[in-house]
């Protein structure tokens, strides 16, 4: 009996308000379809899990055992935002 494995789709993510972030990335799984590099999200940064506006700067597709950060401790976007492409 095979397992089939899909893909999960990992931002990393860039908390560009937060002085105390800022310039770090984090990594996210996005379950919410069309997330693009430069899109904002809405996502729980830190310990308290507390919500931030960030932005996309990286995307992964692939597999969980490829995961860039230990699924065990991956949080999830909550909110995408998609980037005004009008500018």
């Amino acid at each position: 009996m095979s397992m089939e494995y899909e893909k999960i789709t990992f931002t990393a993510v860039e908390f560009v308000d937060d002085p105390n972030v800022v310039g770090n990335q984090y990594w996210y799984v996005c379950e919410i379809d069309g997330a693009n590099v430069g899109d904002k999200v809405i996502a729980p940064l830190g310990k308290h899990n507390n919500t931030q506006q960030g932005i996309i700067r990286k995307i992964l597709v692939d597999y969980e055992y490829n995961a860039p950060y230990p699924m065990y401790a991956i949080k999830y976007i909550k909110k995408l935002i998609k980037a005004d492409t009008n500018v």
